[in-house]
């Protein structure tokens, strides 16, 4: 069974992370989604956070968590929400149980086949010697040689945890993440329809979502619109979150 923090009470609303992410990562918003009437499930995905680790890892496999999750908590409809890599797999769950799916909103990725971009991650995150590394500030100095940025830095080191004493290690299963890397981009399969309301959010600066896309979008999700985030990235939701929230709560 997939971890998950739940928060408040009302009509359920399920939250799919991004990859190398965790249902943490979204305890803010989660917040105010329960505050305006929804039972927010912040979901950790498979080999991801707190949920468990698997060699099989494809949308195939991870829709079918979301589901033995559902029947879990005999959910018989659920908004469901779902950022970068919980995106593809929202969108896989809702073509193949769209009765379980009352609204679907996918941020910032489309049902497109995207190139491996991750490499660098990939290789930052291998080279962390953990019987060597005894904090997080030593940790970020090993992943700033090869990630700049600040904010993606912080991004991953939110997997690091107190394995036991005096021990850090990775939450996620960076192993099969890596071996499976092209996975993570795949594209929705062919024929694979959601005839339901369906919102697609983008970030203005980011290039996941083109308008060229509309149309692959609307063939996939015919009921669905495009709105764009501004001054935000890929990661629009902790850019803007409070547009973020806007835009959802007026979709809903």
């Amino acid at each position: 069974m997939l971890h998950s923090q739940i928060i408040g009470a009302g009509k359920p609303f399920v939250i799919l992370h991004g990859f190398l992410g965790m249902s943490d990562n979204w305890k803010t918003l989660g917040g105010k989604f329960s505050e305006a009437g929804y039972q927010v499930h912040l979901v950790d995905q498979r080999n991801h956070g707190r949920s468990f680790h698997s060699n099989e890892f494809s949308y195939t496999v991870m829709a079918e968590d979301l589901k033995e999750y559902c029947d879990h908590h005999n959910f018989s409809e659920i908004v469901l929400l779902g950022h970068s890599m919980g995106g593809k797999t929202a969108m896989e769950f809702a073509t193949k149980y769209p009765e379980l799916v009352s609204k679907l909103i996918v941020a910032d990725i489309g049902p497109k086949a995207y190139p491996q971009h991750h490499q660098d991650i990939l290789k930052a995150l291998a080279s962390l010697d953990f019987s060597k590394i005894n904090s997080r500030g030593e940790a970020e100095d090993v992943l700033s040689e090869y990630i700049k940025d600040t904010g993606t830095r912080l991004f991953l080191l939110k997997n690091l945890y107190w394995k036991s004493k005096g021990v850090l290690a990775l939450r996620m299963n960076l192993p099969v993440l890596t071996s499976n890397i092209n996975a993570v981009g795949v594209a929705l399969t062919e024929g694979a329809v959601f005839k339901k309301d369906t919102l697609f959010m983008r970030g203005s600066k980011s290039g996941y979502i083109e308008d060229m896309d509309d149309i692959l979008i609307k063939k996939h999700f015919p009921s669905s619109h495009i709105e764009t985030v501004s001054n935000a990235g890929h990661w629009l939701h902790a850019e803007n979150p409070s547009e973020f929230y806007q835009i959802v709560m007026n979709f809903l």
